[in-house]
């Protein structure tokens, strides 16, 4: 089974061809980095209009890298939920047309679900059950993932997610959007040890997570530097603060997967990428014997392979929609994907 899927939830428009869950196609990926680099993070309006601009050309690659036409495409899956609600709206709007203009299936897909379904891609072993630590810069959260379309969340932050908490620190250093990656190529060399930040707790639910506070406290440490006109190694810092994020990631989940039992950890979502965590998580699961997946690192990012490939997985279950999908900027994953509709 061919689908087309389609992902445009922030800043990236992207189009692929997914054949069965498991297998590539085609992946097209038109990226808006360079223009929102000049604001120091995404412009929701601006992410909007070049959604819409690039949207048709990136589909037709996608088509012509996969060597078919629309006739030989079984079923247009979408990102709908959760995302910027002006740039969802492009990509849900212009595979509904698709839909309708071939009489293709339409198949809903939530973001964080399709970035867990990235591991499917990535290892083809990879099967439910097992537990998932999703990461990225507006989500933070366990998930017991149960079955390919049944997920069960444990914990979560409750305010800031980890890579929001990474981009304003960054931002805070004077380190270049997007803060979470350049700052993870500036502390390369730095010292994990030279700054002290606090471990965030949530009184009464130990596998949530708070985030905020962390992020306040570096601010706090730069502006405090430099109102005594003291020099920050930007390096020792940024490494510390992300040593920091990565401690309160691990140690929630360690107390989650032996209190629930699981052997099996999947790390998924943007952060997913950075070097301190993929090296923090395999560290745990190599202390306890748990096996470890990771997402292949070209597709930590948004694309839309991740959403073709869960698309797949919705489409066995019965998750089609109709003309009236609509898109959501909030949307929880446990959610039926049959409330995607008006």
């Amino acid at each position: 089974m061919k689908i087309l899927a389609i992902e445009s939830s922030c800043d990236e428009t992207a189009a692929s061809v997914v054949e069965n869950g498991r297998k590539v196609l085609s992946n097209v990926v038109a990226s808006q980095v360079a223009e929102h680099k000049i604001y120091g993070g995404v412009v929701p309006e601006i992410a909007s209009r070049r959604h819409a601009e690039a949207i048709s050309g990136v589909v037709a690659k996608a088509l012509e890298d996969a060597g078919c036409s629309l006739d030989s495409i079984d079923a247009v899956a979408v990102t709908y939920a959760p995302g910027l609600i002006g740039a969802l709206l492009v990509g849900v709007n212009y595979a509904k047309g698709l839909s309708y203009a071939k009489g293709l299936p339409l198949v809903p897909v939530h973001h964080l679900r399709s970035h867990i379904a990235a591991n499917y891609i990535t290892h083809q072993d990879l099967k439910p059950p097992f537990f998932c630590l999703v990461v990225s810069g507006g989500n933070t959260m366990m998930v017991e993932v149960k079955d390919y379309t049944d997920f069960r969340v444990i914990g979560r932050t409750r305010d800031d997610a980890a890579g929001e908490a990474l981009d304003k620190a960054a931002r805070t250093m004077g380190i270049p959007y997007p803060g979470g990656l350049n700052m993870d190529k500036l502390a390369k060399d730095g010292d994990s040890t030279a700054f002290k930040f606090p471990t965030p707790k949530v009184e009464g639910c130990p596998y949530d997570f708070s985030f905020s506070g962390l992020k306040t406290s570096v601010i706090n440490t730069i502006h405090n530097a430099s109102q005594k006109g003291e020099e920050i190694n930007k390096a020792d810092l940024g490494a510390s603060f992300m040593k920091a994020v990565s401690n309160c990631l691990i140690k929630n989940t360690e107390k989650a997967m032996l209190d629930t039992g699981y052997k099996t950890l999947v790390l998924a979502g943007g952060v997913s990428a950075n070097s301190v965590l993929r090296h923090d998580v395999e560290v745990l699961c190599r202390n306890h014997g748990w096996k470890l997946y990771l997402p292949e690192l070209s597709l930590c990012g948004d694309n839309a392979v991740m959403v073709g490939s869960q698309g797949y997985y919705e489409y066995l279950s019965g998750n089609v929609a109709g003309l009236e999908l609509n898109a959501f900027a909030g949307k929880s994953i446990e959610e039926n994907q049959q409330s995607a509709m008006v």
